[in-house]
């Protein structure tokens, strides 16, 4: 590389260029009538450098589908999965109870319902988290990665008393078949913004999604 290109300003990817391109778009929609409606799930928003929420409709069919399997007076943990987290606070007047296991900390907002997590630790969990204490397990892996995914794995093993209904590529069929026993369903959600691999469902129960 000569002197001249090492001198230069930094360039980005044209994937990471087209990110941002697509995220100042946002922004000026966001302003327009009806924004609100189309792009808030809850009163914490996307970090689009670090995060990929799903959109309303996704948010708001998986969150009906873990307070159906969850039950009425059931308890749901949500872990890594803040855009369902949020739908279900939207909804817990419905019955059910829901926690957020998330690394982002400004989830602390919502007080006992937050248990920070880092899935590098999967049971460094609070002494008020005991084991199996969770009706349903709704989980969104981090990283689309077999060590995140076995790591996480971990921590759902530990909270769910039976029902997991895990959120990852469909590339991680098989490695999520052998961890936690689920089988891929028919839904197929959708993020706020489009993602270069595809994501699907799985459940090791009777569900709604398929």
């Amino acid at each position: 590389m000569s002197d001249s290109e090492d001198d230069g300003p930094p360039q980005l990817s044209s994937h990471a260029l087209a990110a941002l391109q697509e995220f100042y778009a946002e922004q000026r929609l966001r302003t327009e009538p009806g924004a609100d409606e189309k792009y808030n799930i809850g009163i914490i928003e996307e970090n689009w450098l670090s995060q990929f929420w799903y959109c309303q409709e996704t948010a708001l069919r998986l969150a009906q589908e873990a307070m159906r399997a969850a039950g009425d007076g059931g308890r749901i943990a949500c872990v890594s999965a803040p855009s369902v987290f949020q739908k279900l606070r939207e909804l817990q007047g419905e019955g059910a109870s829901a926690c957020i296991f998330e690394y982002d900390k400004r989830f602390a907002i919502y007080g006992d319902q937050f248990v920070f997590y880092d899935y590098n630790k999967p049971l460094d969990l609070p002494d008020s988290i005991t084991a199996h204490s969770f009706d349903i397990v709704v989980a969104d892996p981090p990283y689309l990665s077999e060590e995140c995914l076995q790591k996480t794995s971990e921590t759902i093993r530990f909270l769910t008393r039976a029902k997991v209904l895990l959120c990852t590529g469909a590339v991680m069929e098989e490695e999520a078949a052998r961890l936690l026993g689920v089988r891929m369903c028919k839904f197929i959600p959708q993020h706020t913004r489009n993602l270069a691999n595809e994501f699907r469902c799985y459940v090791n129960y009777d569900s709604g999604l398929d």
